[in-house]
């Protein structure tokens, strides 16, 4: 009779240290906080306005790998005015983006082979996974701030040009 209350007091302290540690698992749970990406300038861009001749100029990171392309402004934080995105295709075909993990507002310019701007999606919206189209064949989308479309008076013709660092 001795042996079988020893063999439950063992289940019930082997049991007990079980829940206790599986609940502190719990409790101690790891959480993965994003490291913040950060602006690397790596050329410059000028967009040329056809109405009055004048030259907006930005800093910009060139998305030409499927890496950059694929996470483009995601994770940032902020980005400055004079700042931007530019994409770069090898192919000219209609484009579709998205806002998915981008936590700032952007405005989208596409760009064709010319390097003429063919449209805009202006005040995309942070997270959203909506499809933001080019509606024409582009080979270039820059992304800047949201508002800079409208603050810089662009529009579609406008063209521009950029080099690498």
């Amino acid at each position: 009779m001795l042996l079988p209350k020893r063999f439950s007091l063992l289940i019930f302290i082997t049991s007990t240290g079980l829940l206790l540690n599986l609940s502190a698992c719990k409790e101690n749970k790891k959480t993965i906080k994003q490291t913040e990406v950060i602006f690397k300038k790596e050329g410059e861009l000028t967009i040329f306005k056809s109405i009055d001749s004048t030259k907006i100029t930005l800093d910009i990171e060139i998305a030409d790998t499927d890496f950059d392309v694929q996470t483009g402004l995601m994770y940032r934080n902020s980005m400055d005015t004079k700042q931007g995105m530019l994409f770069v295709f090898e192919d000219v075909k209609e484009r579709f983006f998205y806002m998915k993990n981008t936590k700032i507002p952007l405005d989208l310019i596409y760009i064709n082979e010319n390097k003429s701007i063919v449209s805009f999606q202006k005040n995309a919206k942070p997270f959203d996974e909506s499809s933001l189209p080019s509606n024409f064949p582009a080979k270039y989308v820059l992304e800047i701030n949201a508002g800079l479309i409208d603050t810089w008076g662009l529009s579609v013709g406008d063209s521009i040009n950029y080099t690498e660092d």
